[in-house]
């Protein structure tokens, strides 16, 4: 459900982060409110049995919804938040060197947080004191979750901060593809407030700025966006046709390896009764799997740090047919081999693709609006 969401409103979303006129700026408001579905969803989550029981009609039905739900709306908020991200990325670093490291180090934060997301699940929090007192193992894991996630996101609002008052003249100027932020930053001034007075404002802004802008643009720009896709320029199609042949191999790739690992080299059956043989032999598969992605996270993480080095000595090109042809032979190996050791070794080489694919193509559509013979 999320994904398909994404597909659907991530085009709405990014036009109309691109024509808001709020004095935080255009992205940050946006950033704030999928955060905040974030922050709902890694609530319900944990809670879905609570909250079916506290309605007098609630059911296993309703229990299942609520998991559908909250999972739905983690997996969409989570997906689009990319997209201002990337925007506000863009939109601060414009200068063509400065641009490359900035995606060079969101691909590394990306990659670390994958780090820990593989790593949170694999340790068994169910003895720890934190455990007992919140009421179980999800519990305590989606707590820390959330703490971990509220701390970065503020992290991340103080450091990009952008400055709080906009001049009328330049607040309409818009577009990513136009002047973008440079303008609107020279016609904005950093006075200090209260932090009280300053979060009143960050409430009114999520109840308000970003929803009239996302409705403004849904109700007057959506033929206009989608009709915008017959004259994309063929350089970007091509760009975008690479962009989504990839990430389907590598989205792919990350569904099914832990089930390929736990089924296929271990011979485990999911379904089988638990503390039965075959149930055990999955669920160390899993493990292993669950490893092997940790290693693909750690492997993006270092490329990440030097992807900026390659491209000046190879070059772009280079950088990205080596990447997609080292995935490329990597799942072929995982494929063929029945070695744990050589699959799991195979699994953390594509973390050079995963790491190039959230850096590159961004940088080239920052050079390319930039300089169109790009």
């Amino acid at each position: 459900i999320g994904p398909v969401l994404g597909l659907l409103f991530i085009p709405l979303i990014g036009s109309a982060s691109d024509h808001c006129n709020s004095s935080y700026g255009r992205r940050r408001p946006f950033i704030w409110l999928l955060s905040l579905g974030v922050l709902v969803a890694l609530f319900i989550i944990p809670h879905a049995d609570v909250l079916a029981a506290r309605l007098a009609w609630g059911g296993r039905t309703l229990q299942v919804g609520f998991l559908i739900f909250g999972v739905g709306l983690l997996d969409f908020c989570g997906q689009v938040c990319f997209t201002p991200l990337e925007a506000l990325l863009s939109d601060l670093y414009r200068d063509e060197e400065d641009c490359g490291q900035a995606f060079a180090m969101f691909s590394f934060m990306v990659s670390l947080g994958g780090c820990v997301g593989y790593l949170l699940p694999a340790l068994d929090w169910s003895r720890g004191l934190l455990s007992v007192y919140l009421g179980g193992q999800a519990e305590c894991l989606f707590s820390l979750l959330i703490l971990i996630f509220i701390s970065s996101v503020l992290i991340t609002m103080k450091v990009s901060e952008e400055p709080s008052c906009a001049s009328s003249g330049l607040a309409g100027s818009g577009s990513l593809l136009e002047s973008g932020a440079g303008a609107i930053e020279a016609g904005r001034c950093g006075m200090p407030r209260s932090c009280c007075y300053l979060l009143k404002c960050k409430l009114r802004l999520l109840k308000s700025g970003p929803l009239l802008c996302l409705l403004r643009t849904c109700w007057s720009m959506t033929p206009a966006i989608y009709r915008s896709y017959c004259h994309v320029p063929w350089v970007m199609r091509q760009l975008c046709v690479a962009q989504l042949c990839s990430w389907m191999a590598v989205m792919s790739f990350m569904l099914f390896y832990t089930d390929f690992v736990g089924e296929g080299l271990y011979e485990g059956v999911p379904s089988a009764l638990p503390g039965s043989v075959s149930r055990q032999r999955y669920d160390e598969g899993i493990r292993m799997g669950s490893l092997g992605l940790f290693l693909q996270c750690a492997t993006s993480t270092f490329f990440s740090l030097v992807m900026s080095r390659l491209v000046r000595h190879f070059g772009s090109r280079w950088v990205y047919l080596s990447s997609m042809v080292s995935f490329t032979v990597s799942a072929l190996v995982i494929c063929l081999s029945k070695s744990v050791v050589l699959v799991t070794v195979m699994a953390a080489l594509t973390g050079y693709a995963y790491a190039t694919l959230q850096t590159l193509p961004y940088t080239l559509t920052c050079h390319y609006h930039k300089e169109k013979e790009v």
